[in-house]
């Protein structure tokens, strides 16, 4: 299961913040109106990041792999 998000808020299983540098890239790719970026967060969820006229946002990301990971790195 995804959850929508938009830059300047955090995620919601370790609360990095989406503006920040993703921990890794997985891919990127170009479509008509910009850049879509496949990411890992610290968590280890991935994140799809939209980059257009209106910046960068995070506009779907999955659940952390291990929860167990995401619970220790909240704290």
């Amino acid at each position: 299961m995804t959850s929508t998000s938009t830059t300047g808020t955090v995620c919601p299983h370790c609360a990095w913040p989406d503006g920040a540098e993703p921990y890794r890239v997985v891919s990127r790719h170009p479509t008509a109106d910009g850049r879509t970026t496949w990411v890992r967060c610290a968590c280890g969820s991935l994140q799809v990041r939209l980059t257009d006229g209106r910046g960068t946002r995070v506009v779907a990301r999955g659940r952390p792999a291990n929860p167990q990971v995401a619970a220790d790195r909240h704290r």
